[in-house]
């Protein structure tokens, strides 16, 4: 199997350690959120578990930067600077203080951004990458086109560029790359995988659903995010009497009873259609990214 240039985003309550190093052993970047395993003590033991199984291999994990949201903040920084990932992907506040720390290890920090305005304030602080959240994906997605959003970053930005939003097939990935990302991050793709912690009824929403059955909404936190509507109606929550919440409430990204409940998936979704292991879908992705090179080699100029 060859590698591509992916990375599957760390997916809050979904992703875990045989997904992180089955992806990496894939010759992809797999990640997790630090907040999945709870409390820190486990956290430590996943860590420890990815890090003896992917000696050489390259894997991240998410940290949440926001100290008042990640009521977690000092410890997850402890875990960082004691078992040293070698990417540390930032949400939510300020990367400053996980970058003196990840950079003293010789790791790398980046940086998830829904806007350029969020995307030169990181450039700024100096993360080594920007992860461009557009339209389209899974959890908390942004609103912008991705033409538009990398050609924006590429004028200020000569770091790793990551693009979100959407990417669901090999084809998508190349697309990426042709833009000028040098990763795509995939998420919904792998919500229906054998290996992750996403219940049943979920993996199986996510396989019956489509593109209408995703809403974007504020309701829930004053924060964007696009969910799936059956998992609302299951929950009694009839999706057209939401209403835009007016304060912003983050505990979103660390309350795991708001969200066991609430399922996320991107407008990816129509590409899954049933359930595979990490490697299958690896597998899968790889074959759409060669048949669409060969498409684009074949195509002659009008």
């Amino acid at each position: 199997m060859n590698s591509l240039p992916i990375i599957v985003a760390p997916m809050f309550l979904v992703s875990n350690p045989k997904m992180v190093i089955e992806a990496s052993r894939a010759g992809v970047i797999g990640s997790f959120p630090l907040l999945n395993a709870r409390p820190a003590s486990a956290c430590a033991e996943w860590l420890e578990e990815i890090k003896e199984a992917l000696p050489t291999e390259q894997w991240a994990v998410n940290f949440i930067c926001h100290p008042v949201a990640n009521t977690r903040f000092e410890e997850d920084l402890q875990l960082i600077e004691q078992f040293q990932p070698p990417i540390v992907i930032t949400s939510l506040g300020n990367p400053k203080r996980v970058i003196d720390i990840v950079h003293g290890y010789g790791g790398k920090v980046y940086a998830d951004v829904a806007n350029v305005k969020h995307a030169k304030n990181s450039a700024a602080i100096g993360v080594d990458g920007l992860i461009l959240v557009c339209a389209g994906a899974g959890g908390h997605g942004g609103q912008l086109n991705p033409f538009g959003f990398v050609s924006a970053v590429k004028k200020f930005f000569t770091g790793t560029i990551i693009l979100s939003g959407s990417i669901s097939s090999g084809a998508d990935v190349l697309a990426a790359q042709i833009m000028g990302a040098d990763y795509a991050y995939m998420g919904t793709r792998f919500l229906a995988c054998d290996e992750g912690n996403a219940p049943e009824e979920y993996k199986n929403m996510v396989i019956e659903s489509d593109t209408s059955d995703i809403l974007y909404t504020d309701a829930f936190s004053g924060v964007h995010v696009n969910v799936l509507i059956p998992s609302l109606l299951k929950e009694g929550i009839d999706p057209t009497t939401l209403k835009p919440r007016e304060d912003i409430d983050l505990t979103h990204l660390v309350n795991v009873k708001a969200w066991r409940d609430i399922w996320s998936a991107g407008h990816g979704i129509t590409n899954i259609v049933k359930r595979e292991s990490v490697r299958e879908i690896f597998e899968t992705l790889e074959e759409e990214y060669e048949k669409a090179k060969q498409q684009i080699i074949s195509v002659q100029p009008l």
